[in-house]
């Protein structure tokens, strides 16, 4: 199959979650001797990186600001599929979603695909005119697709009640990981084994990092706070969060760290507890992330958040409860023991559920039913999608 992919800002991934999802189905799928291609913006990838892991690199200009960059950009990859002989087109947002029309009126033998990630218009940087063309895309996501992906049930839920649409449940997924000895971390910021707490995200509003600066400043701890990760067109929170943190010096900020680096993989391996105090998500990848390494996790008890730590493989608290994620914040902190418990049985389950050799079968799975190819069963996988 011939397979294009547009709404991620690039691969090799930088920084993002749809981006972590889209590389690793677009180099399974390209291992699997598919021809798949990844739009990307200049600002992210570089232009004169052609091919990546046997996926084909198609760089566009973007118009690069918060509004208008993913638009933009999906735009012009929706323009540039119909002079390409694609069978499928999988579009991943809903911002994106609103382009899919184009292929679907323009290019009729083409498939499109659509996956929802997340319900973006809850996210609190974006203003009125934003969030009603990001609701039109959740409108195009489930009407413009031959068939929706949804990346936890939750939205499968919501797809069905706001929309009754039926759509296809595929989880984002994780890696198999080692752990990695604190030499990077230690040299910059002094960081060892089980000295801090973690915080890694892209700096925007809704990932909730005020709540935890709030919290952590009113412990009495020697472990530090880390957070980790830069701004997402959102300079004045960035500015705010370290307004919180100034006089605290066990606060570390260390900018965007580069997913898969070494560094990326210090941090996670060597936490003592990694929090995800975030109001929206889809599936957040990060804690899913997180557990792979063995990291027990406390989260706002959001649905998304809830479904990622169920049964127990991990720690919540109330969203958007200052007070409640201090209390659980100083219990853990005490409880090493229980800590390192929860993080092994995090680890073994998530490893097993949310394998990305499982969930790129099941999406090949859905493009194939789409172009009526004879299905063959050809790992030792299991499929994923559920509708």
């Amino acid at each position: 199959m011939k397979i294009a992919f547009i709404g991620q800002k690039g691969i090799p991934m930088k920084f993002g979650g749809v981006e972590k999802h889209v590389e690793s189905l677009a180099v399974g799928l390209a291992e699997r001797g598919h021809d798949v291609y990844a739009y990307t913006r200049p600002w992210y990838t570089p232009k004169k990186l052609k091919i990546y892991k046997g996926v084909h690199l198609i760089s566009l200009g973007s118009f690069k600001t918060k509004h208008l960059d993913a638009i933009s950009h999906s735009f012009k990859a929706s323009i540039d599929v119909l002079r390409r002989n694609f069978d499928v087109v999988h579009y991943h947002g809903v911002g994106p979603a609103l382009m899919a029309w184009i292929p679907k009126l323009f290019k009729p033998s083409c498939k499109v695909v659509i996956t929802f990630h997340c319900i973006d218009r809850y996210h609190q940087k974006w203003g009125l005119l934003a969030r009603l063309a990001l609701y039109l895309g959740e409108w195009a996501a489930v009407h413009f697709a031959d068939d929706t992906i949804t990346v936890s049930k939750t939205l499968q839920n919501y797809c069905a009640d706001t929309y009754s649409a039926d759509t296809i449940y595929i989880p984002n997924g994780v890696d198999i990981v080692k752990d990695t000895s604190a030499e990077i971390i230690k040299k910059k910021y002094g960081l060892t084994k089980g000295s801090y707490i973690l915080f890694l995200s892209r700096l925007v509003k809704h990932k909730g990092a005020h709540y935890l600066i709030e919290a952590y400043n009113q412990l009495h701890t020697d472990k530090k706070l880390v957070i980790a990760g830069g701004s997402a067109f959102t300079d004045d929170y960035v500015k705010f969060l370290k307004k919180q943190a100034q006089y605290n010096p066990n606060i570390i900020f260390t900018g965007n760290v580069e997913g898969g680096s070494r560094e990326w993989k210090e941090l996670y391996s060597n936490a003592y507890l990694f929090v995800h105090p975030s109001e929206s998500e889809g599936l957040p990848i990060v804690v899913l992330e997180a557990m792979s390494f063995g990291l027990p996790v406390l989260a706002s008890n959001i649905r998304e958040n809830m479904e990622a730590i169920a049964g127990g493989h991990g720690f919540s608290f109330k969203n958007k409860n200052v007070n409640d994620l201090k209390k659980k914040l100083e219990h853990l902190i005490n409880s090493p023991k229980l800590v390192n418990e929860v993080g092994l049985d995090a680890k073994k389950y998530v490893l097993e559920n949310y394998s990305w050799v499982d969930i790129v079968n099941s999406v090949e799975h859905v493009y194939q039913e789409l172009l009526s190819f004879n299905v063959v069963n050809s790992f030792s996988g299991k499929a994923i999608h559920i509708r």
